[in-house]
């Protein structure tokens, strides 16, 4: 049965296979933004809504954070971040505006010192995704 493919047939079975082989391998999001260390696709701070420098310059200072929920404990159930203890990542609220609540921005921060974190993220869509932030 192979014998009677053409080579023609050959180029587009191969063709097909590639792609879906191609379809599984992870993207490293390198055409927008290089990837970090661990993995993630990063944003530079300037690159960050407003708001999120903000938030960002409020973190670096201590606070104060205007909700309640901002520097809680964050659980990485999504285990999109790096893995450390329970207790290592803070959550902090970036403003959306128009939003009648916190909205879905958040950065969340892991590290011993909150003022000086090992490493924050930038998610935009309620943690689905996350970028690392860099200076």
């Amino acid at each position: 049965m192979l014998k009677a493919w053409s080579s023609g047939t050959h180029k587009v079975v191969a063709a097909l296979i590639l792609g879906v082989a191609c379809a599984f391998v992870p993207s490293t999001g390198m055409a927008r933004n290089q990837p970090s260390t661990g993995g993630l696709e990063t944003i530079r701070i300037d690159q960050l809504p407003q708001q999120g420098r903000q938030t960002y310059a409020l973190i670096r200072q201590g606070g104060p954070f205007p909700y309640d929920k901002d520097g809680t404990v964050f659980g990485n159930r999504e285990r999109l971040l790096p893995q450390h203890k329970r207790g290592y990542y803070r959550e902090y609220t970036v403003r959306t505006p128009g939003a009648r609540n916190r909205g879905a921005r958040r950065i969340v921060c892991g590290g011993l010192q909150p003022r000086t974190p090992d490493a924050c993220y930038y998610t935009s869509d309620h943690y689905a995704s996350f970028r690392e932030i860099v200076e």
